[in-house]
């Protein structure tokens, strides 16, 4: 055995002088008694005689410094050493081995020992060298050059470098074979891909054949950069080469998927539109409602008919069910252009989906920033950002109030709301006082209320609280002695002039009373259009008199019955229509006439909707402004005496007599 090293050693030396790298001379042979030494060192350390090992091992490399004992019995000391904890004393014995100008087999072992070390004393940068260096021994085995991508993974991760973590990562994947090691490497390198590479370093893993298996998916993410910056050339060749390098894996159905979606572009239907609306489902009246109109706007129907076509898809009221339903839509059905979606949870899917395929697409949804997903999103609805901009107005400016509260319920459509006021007043030059969410499922409200004015942490007030007692103990007295005060001693801290509640007329109807129960009176209430309903009035009573808030008058307006839309939609469908089929309507007879005036292009129509300075809507002129929306006028609206009317200054003088005003709703 002793001569089979010595010749190895010989070999891999005269391999190493037709380098640049320094010469090493053999090993000289050690006497048998050294290694009989090195084995009972070996020994003790197997027992736990730490002590006598070290005494032992130390001996030998002084006794036997050159021989082919030595680097033994330093890698040995080095594993004690560690074990140890005495990181700096475990990298010094290791390095004797790797800075020896004597030949060692156990080079690449001492170089990842030391590595260890480093790592193990914070000195990530110098332990990623050594291992780096390890890969480039002559000699070093498939085995080693696994060891050492695992402990630079491990490094590459700790300081950041995504890019080369990956690289390692391929060498794992192709290397070991263990399944669950694969799996484990493939969802790491995975998630690299898809979160932590920049365009360009993606550019670099696609056109390098180290990075093997991950290769495809980083084609894939960089095709979707190039599609969303409607590169569509660019895309398609990265689609088509994840395709051919990651057959038999999903990434290839998925990038088929876009090239299909992307040569469809050159396929386009001008009269036919397409829509996405929740068909099934607890909002399928609502998106009924808007296909009629749609329906009626293109002259599907009615006695103005045309040659366009519908191309409808049910999104089942979910986000993926939205996005394959667009898919469908262009690659399918040629669709030029896209309506939907009425609700917030699709109409990202939609919006996102139309934008990076280059469809324009009008939402009917009031999802605040919904336009903002790119230049091919438009949008026909009364949005969040326009009613709250409109009420803070009137409230600030027309009725002087300054101050303002807040109670919202805890759930998407409450936050965003909460968010848009608080900021409009604050721009205006306002202050909130007070903001208090709720669980959506709230019934009491008497929590929510008293932490807003300051009645339910009483030691927050307790020297007050406590005044207050005695107060209540000294009349008690000359009275009926009672065993504990109640719990309204505290007045409400009422310091805003009106609070805002984004909620429903069901949960309004339950806190408008509660606060008047818990002293807050005299402050007007603000809300959203969601109040324009008999269901407000009828729920709040006298506790919502004289509540805010904004919509479009459109459906109150007598030239809305006496439009030719509400008699054609009455005599087709048998009864009147609402909103939603309004606004269908209007977004159908939008694109009929873009279309019809001679738009044959995507490109071409949604350049057109973007410049639309003036468009007769069913009531009035329409305009669409900076951000692609189509505004129309705000009006406001209180409630007098159980009636929600139009609101104007002459109601807040007390000689005005409400019943004089136009009641609109009971």
């Amino acid at each position: 055995m002793i001569w089979i090293r010595a010749l190895l050693a010989t070999l891999v030396i005269a391999l190493l002088s037709c380098t640049s790298a320094p010469k090493k001379q053999a090993p000289a042979v050690a006497p048998y008694d050294a290694k009989k030494e090195l084995s009972q060192a070996q020994i003790d350390a197997a027992a736990g005689s730490d002590k006598k090992a070290i005494a032992r091992l130390r001996a030998l490399i002084t006794k036997h410094p050159k021989s082919d004992v030595a680097d033994d019995a330093a890698v040995q000391l080095a594993k004690i050493y560690f074990k140890q904890n005495q990181f700096e004393a475990a990298y010094r014995s290791y390095m004797s081995v790797v800075d020896s100008d004597v030949f060692s087999p156990n080079e690449a072992e001492a170089l990842l020992g030391a590595a260890k070390c480093l790592h193990k004393l914070g000195r990530l940068d110098e332990s990623l060298a050594l291992a780096t260096r390890g890969l480039n021994i002559p000699g070093v085995s498939e085995a080693q050059k696994l060891d050492f991508q695992r402990h630079r993974y491990n490094l590459l991760s700790a300081t950041g470098d995504r890019l080369e973590a990956l690289r390692a990562l391929a060498f794992i994947y192709a290397k070991d074979a263990r399944p669950d090691v694969k799996s484990n490497a493939q969802a790491r390198a995975q998630e690299i891909v898809n979160l932590g590479l920049s365009e360009t370093d993606l550019d670099k893993v696609v056109d390098n054949e180290e990075f093997g298996f991950i290769r495809p998916q980083a084609a894939y993410r960089l095709a979707l950069f190039r599609l969303r910056q409607k590169d569509f050339n660019g895309a398609r060749s990265l689609f088509a080469k994840a395709a051919e390098t990651g057959q038999g894996t999903p990434i290839q159905a998925q990038a088929q998927s876009y090239l299909a979606q992307i040569d469809s572009r050159r396929t386009v239907d001008p009269y036919t539109i397409g829509t996405v609306l929740p068909l099934t489902g607890k909002y399928a009246p609502m998106a009924q409602k808007t296909l009629r109109g749609l329906q009626l706007g293109l002259g599907i129907y009615g006695n103005d008919r045309s040659s366009f076509k519908l191309a409808v898809v049910d999104s089942e009221g979910t986000p993926e069910g939205a996005r394959k339903g667009v898919e469908r839509l262009v690659t399918e059905d040629n669709v030029i252009a896209v309506v939907g979606s009425l609700l917030s949870r699709t109409a990202s899917s939609v919006a996102g989906k139309t934008e990076e395929l280059g469809v324009p697409s009008i939402a009917l949804s009031q999802k605040s920033g919904l336009t903002e997903a790119g230049a091919y999103i438009f949008r026909n609805a009364v949005t969040s950002e326009m009613q709250v901009k409109e009420l803070v107005r009137i409230a600030m400016e027309q009725m002087g109030l300054k101050r303002f509260a807040m109670l919202y319920p805890n759930e998407a459509y409450g936050i965003e709301y909460a968010n848009l006021f608080w900021d409009e007043v604050l721009a205006r030059g306002g202050t909130i006082t007070g903001a208090q969410p709720y669980s959506p499922s709230e019934t009491d409200f008497r929590g929510p209320i008293k932490r807003l004015v300051g009645t339910y942490y009483l030691d927050d007030r307790k020297s007050e609280y406590q005044n207050r007692v005695r107060e209540y103990y000294k009349k008690e007295k000359k009275l009926k002695a009672r065993q504990s005060p109640p719990d309204d001693l505290l007045p409400p801290v009422v310091d805003f002039d009106a609070i805002f509640i984004p909620d429903s007329p069901k949960a309004v109807g339950q806190i408008a009373p509660m606060l008047a129960y818990q002293g807050v009176s005299k402050v007007r209430l603000l809300g959203t259009n969601v109040w324009n309903s008999s269901d407000f009035v009828r729920r709040g009573e006298k506790n919502v008199e004289n509540a805010l808030f904004v919509d479009s008058n459109m459906l109150n307006e007598t030239s809305f019955k006496n439009s030719k839309f509400f008699k054609e939609f009455q005599r087709i469908f048998g009864e009147e229509p609402g909103i939603f089929e309004t606004q269908g309507y209007e977004v159908g007879m939008l694109l009929r006439q873009m279309i019809s005036g001679g738009e044959r292009t995507r490109v071409g129509l949604a350049q057109t909707l973007a410049q639309i300075r003036q468009f007769q809507g069913v009531t009035g002129p329409m305009a669409m402004n900076s951000q692609r929306e189509l505004v129309r006028p705000l009006t406001p609206f209180t409630v007098k005496q159980s009636a929600i009317v139009m609101w104007d200054p002459s109601l807040e003088l007390p000689s005005e007599t409400p019943t004089q005003k136009k009641t609109l709703r009971r």
